[in-house]
């Protein structure tokens, strides 16, 4: 089929792109400059030029394909209420376009806010949060029950490989900055994680099953604990490895101090067998010892 990706050259899509097209669909990516457009006509895609703002590019971009997969996100925390306000509106004008086709939407969202301390599945729904304010798994709900064929891949929090530029990244950054490589407590909380491959052989799954209303978790590891990913890093670049209380977390990690935090542990298990998916990438710590997660330390 062919299909409208979002976020077609960011970390997640490109990936998704790339497995899309290996297995034989047609890709139609969104792309807000030059740069972004040759990248996906290099990987062999069709280009629709907009962007998340540009509500008629994704008008266009929905009428010219027969299926939507959304990846897109701006990642400035400085501007998130910001930022989750675009993508509601984005969503909004994507499911308009839907309405009367029976052109399947694949939403993306994550497993960290759904529980803590405790294993989520996919039956698990995450409890409105002012606080957090991105809910495209709610628009997707809301799409579903206006008879739209909608469903949802839900994130790792760290999903890693070449190119990355999130939580590990991040926590390389703050470790490189104060001389010391830390955790919380006994550093025990736990981060699911998932290589970016794997997560997007679950998008092209989801697409191609399609079970309106569906949450899958694109959750390779249950739960890594945080010290050990503290420890790896602390090796690579070498520097001490210590805990902080929680009163010391705010003062070390900054606004990331609630993600360095979080014990979010989370099963794909139901994602596995209803979809046959068997993630092959590399294990979080095996990748995150690579050089390239270190250039320029």
């Amino acid at each position: 089929m062919r299909v409208f990706v979002t976020g077609a050259t960011g970390f997640v899509g490109s990936a998704v792109v790339e497995e899309l097209i290996d297995a034989g669909h047609q890709v139609l990516g969104l792309a807000r400059s030059d740069a972004t457009a040759a990248s996906l006509a290099a990987a062999g895609a069709e280009v629709q030029r907009g962007s998340l703002e540009e509500l008629d590019s994704l008008r266009t971009g929905v009428l010219a394909a027969d299926s939507v997969i959304h990846t897109a996100f701006n990642h400035d925390f400085t501007k998130f209420a910001e930022n989750c306000e675009t993508e509601r509106r984005a969503l909004d004008a994507i499911g308009a376009a839907l309405v009367g086709t029976q052109k399947p939407l694949i939403v993306t969202s994550g497993v960290a806010l759904l529980t803590r301390g405790r294993v989520s599945t996919e039956t698990d729904v995450r409890a409105p949060d002012p606080a957090f304010p991105r809910a495209p798994e709610e628009a997707a709900r809301a799409l579903a029950e206006r008879g739209l064929r909608t469903a949802t891949v839900r994130l790792a929090p760290s999903v890693h490989g070449d190119g990355d530029h999130g939580f590990i990244p991040r926590l390389i950054a703050i470790a490189r900055e104060k001389g010391v490589s830390a955790y919380v407590g006994e550093g025990l909380n736990r981060w699911p994680a998932v290589h970016r491959f794997d997560a997007a052989v679950v998008y092209r799954l989801a697409l191609e099953k399609c079970i309106t209303g569906a949450r899958y978790h694109a959750v390779a590891e249950e739960g890594v604990p945080f010290r050990q990913i503290a420890e790896l890093i602390g090796q690579r670049l070498n520097v001490p490895v210590v805990s902080k209380r929680p009163d010391e977390v705010a003062g070390h990690f900054g606004w990331f101090g609630m993600f360095a935090a979080m014990d979010v542990p989370s099963s794909s298990q139901w994602t596995r067998d209803t979809l046959d998916w068997q993630p092959g990438g590399p294990d979080l710590l095996t990748d995150i010892g690579q050089p390239g997660y270190y250039a320029g330390s």
